[in-house]
């Protein structure tokens, strides 16, 4: 199981979209795909102050109803899980994928996949998850707290699938990035696919050297390759950039040069990805 894609999954909007860019992905990448799914048992319904309630019976008694309750709330949502995991691996085993693993854990979705990674090549999650609010334009707060502790490439993915066939990475020649267009230039996700390599900030001697190096290791690679030196918001330059190419998936480092680095962390998480319609891949 070492390599292999791991995709979670729970009852979102964004599920489908998971097991479609898992199975995208673990053919490319010609690595074994699993499904996993947590069941949080952490969460405890509250003790409540029965004090001066009559006609409530006893302390103990209400606590035993309580504690039932949970337990049957458990095993509803294990088999829900399992039910999860069991559309899912149909869905990939249509799109190609001879054997999908399903995984279901006990505990929160960032500690399982934390403890899960040492194996994982991909990980693959929705942009948010089914606890948050649908309508809410911020990431997932799980998703956020993956990206701060996972060391692994994280793909975040809309509902709906779209074969990748323009690609931006945005590109500040940090021994990050560098790694990233590297790594970029080596994976097999991409292949058949251009590669926007973007630097946001002043023409200078320096910024296109940087966009030399990024666009002859891509080349070299054999991926067809393409870039820009822009000046401007960091934001609405990548946006303006992906509109004009039809870019259908974006690449970034999870840490990079401060302007960069805060389109992913830091203490607000921006309107480019918050708002994004597109795949996100974030290398580490």
């Amino acid at each position: 199981m070492s390599d292999r894609v791991l995709a979670a999954i729970d009852s979102s909007q964004f599920s489908e979209g998971v097991c479609d860019y898992a199975a995208w992905a673990a053919k490319a990448l010609d690595a074994p795909l699993s499904f996993i799914h947590t069941v949080d048992n952490h969460a405890q319904v509250a003790e409540p102050d029965l004090t001066g309630n009559l006609g409530l019976g006893t302390r103990e008694h209400l606590l035993e109803k309580l504690s039932n309750i949970e337990e049957q709330h458990a095993k509803v949502s294990r088999e829900r899980g399992r039910l999860l995991l069991d559309a899912a691996k149909v869905r990939a085993i249509s799109a190609g994928i001879a054997d999908p693993q399903c995984l279901q854990r006990n505990g929160t979705l960032v500690e399982t996949l934390v403890e899960n990674e040492k194996d994982v090549r991909l990980l693959v999650v929705g942009k948010r998850g089914e606890t948050a609010h649908q309508a809410s334009g911020h990431l997932g707060s799980n998703l956020e707290r993956v990206v701060r502790e996972m060391h692994r490439p994280i793909l975040m993915v809309p509902k709906q699938f779209t074969q990748p066939h323009n690609v931006m990475m945005a590109f500040d020649g940090s021994k990050t990035a560098r790694k990233g267009v590297e790594m970029l230039a080596k994976s097999p996700l991409f292949e058949g696919a251009t590669c926007h390599v973007v630097i946001v900030g002043a023409e200078t001697a320096e910024n296109r050297s940087q966009l030399t190096w990024a666009l002859e290791t891509l080349r070299e690679a054999g991926h067809t390759a393409e870039g820009a030196i822009r000046a401007g918001e960091v934001e609405e330059t990548l946006r303006t950039y992906k509109q004009e190419h039809n870019i259908d998936m974006l690449v970034m480092g999870a840490y990079g040069h401060s302007r960069i680095r805060q389109l992913l962390v830091g203490s607000t998480t921006t309107t480019m990805l918050r708002k994004a319609q597109l795949p996100v891949l974030i290398l580490r």
